[in-house]
């Protein structure tokens, strides 16, 4: 490992010291206090006014889902990969974007279009934040993790994360007087309606990227392509923060959809620009697509080798992670095999 750091071997998700106090004499006696691990995600929280050690419960417990389901990258500047939130401007997808876009962060160079691109983690939080259960104090744990009475009689936290749905009298039912079945329905609508727009704004950037290549191939200058691959990037940034989420559907339909047609707009400001330099450069246009119809079809237009992909994932698979677990097992990080169901 670099700088003589030691492998740690990737075992565990979470456990009860992500999330809570577990040296505090209230976590011993059961009333386990919240706290957040990670030094990075106490400053991003600081950078949108959401200081963690004066925040109410409701803050907190919604910081707490912070630790992970959030937009983040890793700033290597200082040699080391440290973890960094982009919400210096705001967690909205332009506030964000005009941070990616100040500090010229990339996450690859698209292999088609040459666009500097910008790769959506899960950005949950940012997105309940703007929904209107995170604008009504509904948190991820009221949802996500709520209280349940147990066979002893007691009321409990319940740490099966899960849909809420699958425990609605003690989530959905605790706000709403709509039937389960009448609920489930608006979701699946939300669902549906999102997904199609998202489709359509995937197509209009599919073409962008492959207009994109057929004015680099007629000789255009990186000065022509400037504007139109900035605005590839923005387009495809707004449809990634839109699919990369977990539940925008749920948590924040109308903004999810804002964002899409945001999206559609700049893959229109990018076509308009490479339909200006097609025809400078005497390009017939429409040009011609590559069926992309399939994942295969896909890889195989943009040059994905499929096949050597696969072969190095069974490989990692089958040769990697045994040692990881032999490793962390030594180590007292797992438990033994567990005993069959």
């Amino acid at each position: 490992m670099a700088n003589g750091q030691e492998a740690v071997p990737v075992v565990n998700s979470i456990g009860c010291a992500d999330c809570h106090d577990t040296t505090s004499k209230d976590f011993s006696e059961g009333k386990p206090a919240l706290r957040i691990a990670r030094p990075h995600v106490l400053r991003a929280l600081d950078n949108i006014d959401k200081n963690f050690s004066t925040a109410d419960r409701t803050d907190k417990r919604a910081a707490i889902c912070a630790n992970c389901h959030v937009e983040y990258y890793f700033d290597k500047k200082t040699g080391v990969n440290n973890v960094v939130f982009p919400w210096y401007k705001g967690v909205d997808v332009d506030n964000i974007e005009k941070y990616y876009d100040e500090i010229e962060f990339y996450d690859w160079i698209h292999s088609v279009s040459k666009a500097p691109m910008l790769k959506a983690q899960h950005p949950d939080y940012e997105t309940w934040m703007q929904g209107t259960h995170g604008k009504n104090g509904v948190t991820c744990i009221d949802c996500h993790m709520p209280k349940v009475q147990g066979a002893d009689g007691k009321v409990y936290t319940d740490h099966q994360i899960q849909n809420p749905f699958n425990a609605f009298e003690h989530t959905c039912a605790n706000c709403h007087d709509q039937s389960k079945e009448t609920l489930q329905k608006i979701v699946a609508t939300h669902k549906h309606d999102i997904k199609e727009v998202m489709i359509k704004l995937e197509d209009q950037i599919v073409k962008a990227h492959f207009e994109a290549k057929a004015a680099w191939n007629a000789g255009a200058t990186e000065e022509e392509m400037k504007d139109a691959l900035k605005a590839i990037r923005h387009a495809q940034w707004r449809w990634d923060y839109s699919a990369a989420g977990h539940g925008g559907h749920m948590h924040a339909p109308d903004i999810i959809l804002k964002v899409i047609a945001s999206g559609l707009d700049r893959a229109v400001e990018a076509r308009t620009k490479l339909a200006i330099i097609l025809t400078k450069h005497g390009v017939q246009q429409p040009i011609e697509y590559p069926d992309t119809s399939t994942a295969e079809k896909a890889w195989k237009a943009i040059g994905v080798d499929i096949e050597k992909e696969r072969r190095e994932k069974a490989e990692f698979m089958n040769t990697v992670l045994p040692q990881w677990d032999k490793e962390a097992k030594q180590k007292g990080l797992i438990l033994n095999d567990a005993p069959p169901k």
